[in-house]
């Protein structure tokens, strides 16, 4: 009898419980949860807790119901540590790896964890990159799409400056994820209207993309493989613009890759967190559905989560697009399972293996 196809998801995210998180995070005003479990707040900052499964029983039980087999739980975005003073930007990154250390260790059949690093202070990102891989066994690097470095600047995460740690991650062969965040603090506009997740977020992906593949790095680093949240949605609107500009002022481009040699390149993955079967159908036409992973960027407000007034739930947009005749049953197979699994471990068959193990008992 054939296996059953696994649902997993390859985006999602989890906060500790209130008294998990170490005192001195909410005493410097870093990140916390308030007691009620209604609130993450961090300096100047607050944001509802706008369903139960941001927390590891709930989440857990909200699986079970949407009859998800296993998850990629990324790091939070507000501990990115960007503006933090050196040592607590390290200590809070480190609470934010060991707890998703220890989500991994004790649920294995459920969820695989990624761990950070701050891009700003490159001997302590490489330091911990090894502590995460060879200590805690983490295979998901997760990267911001831009960071403040130590003087103030924000900088692309894939600068020049920061190839060792990609140099690092190839070695590792690792599973990187791109996720933006912090745009209210890089660029000088009001914050309203929920502006910088709605708009500005699909720009940093579009920035990112726009430099991993004018330096080639699918190509310098063949053994890591790169997702971009959200689809990298701006990356597929804007291939069109970004190849006449190279072409047409190659004087702005010396020594860089053309913009069409990464198009679905096999290293270069998306999610499908884009919300609309149009996006959706404009990413697998250009990149190839091999591409694509399955995101649920839950239990976000934008991510796809059960919802009345958005007649929404958990895998919609993947069900439309099969109904639609966008995809067929293989690729929406593939895009549950295989792509993810590609993904997160590449040509290593017996890792793929080792975690369907896991996850089918």
């Amino acid at each position: 009898m054939a296996q059953r196809k696994l649902r997993i998801n390859g985006h999602s995210h989890l906060l500790p419980y209130p008294e998990e998180i170490p005192s001195f995070m909410k005493e410097k005003e870093i990140f916390w949860v308030d007691n009620d479990r209604k609130h993450m707040l961090q300096k100047g900052w607050k944001r509802p807790v706008t369903d139960s499964s941001f927390f590891l029983n709930e989440k857990l039980e909200w699986m079970e119901r949407n009859k998800l087999d296993h998850a990629v739980v990324l790091n939070l975005s507000q501990l990115y540590g960007n503006g933090l003073r050196l040592q607590d930007m390290k200590r809070a990154l480190r609470f934010q790896n060991d707890f998703n250390a220890k989500i991994q260790h004790d649920h294995p059949s459920k969820f695989t964890c990624g761990f950070v690093v701050h891009p700003g202070f490159i001997h302590g990102a490489l330091y911990e990159i090894e502590r995460c891989v060879e200590e805690l066994d983490m295979k998901v690097l997760c990267l911001p799409t831009h960071f403040m470095d130590s003087i103030g600047q924000w900088r692309s995460v894939f600068d020049k400056e920061n190839d060792a740690i990609f140099e690092l991650a190839n070695k590792y062969k690792l599973a990187i994820e791109i996720h933006p965040y912090d745009g209210d603090k890089m660029i000088n506009l009001e914050n309203t209207s929920w502006r910088f997740h709605l708009i500005w977020m699909l720009a940093q992906c579009g920035d990112a993309y726009h430099f991993y593949t004018l330096n080639g790095m699918q190509e310098r680093y063949p053994d890591i493989r790169t997702c971009f949240a959200h689809g990298g949605q701006l990356a597929q609107m804007n291939l069109g613009r970004r190849i006449q500009g190279f072409d047409g002022r190659p004087d702005l481009f010396e020594g860089k890759h053309h913009p069409r040699k990464a198009v679905g390149h096999a290293n270069i993955y998306f999610d499908t967190l884009v919300h609309d079967t149009d996006s959706l159908k404009l990413m697998i036409e250009k990149q190839g559905s091999n591409q694509v992973i399955l995101g649920l960027d839950d239990p976000y407000p934008l991510g796809e989560m059960e919802s009345d007034a958005q007649s929404s739930y958990p895998g919609k947009l993947l069900d439309l697009a099969i109904d639609r005749d966008i995809i067929n049953q293989k690729q929406y197979d593939d895009i549950w399972e295989d792509n993810v699994l590609r993904w997160l471990f590449g040509d290593d068959i017996r890792a793929k293996e080792k975690l369907i193990s896991k996850i089918l008992s």
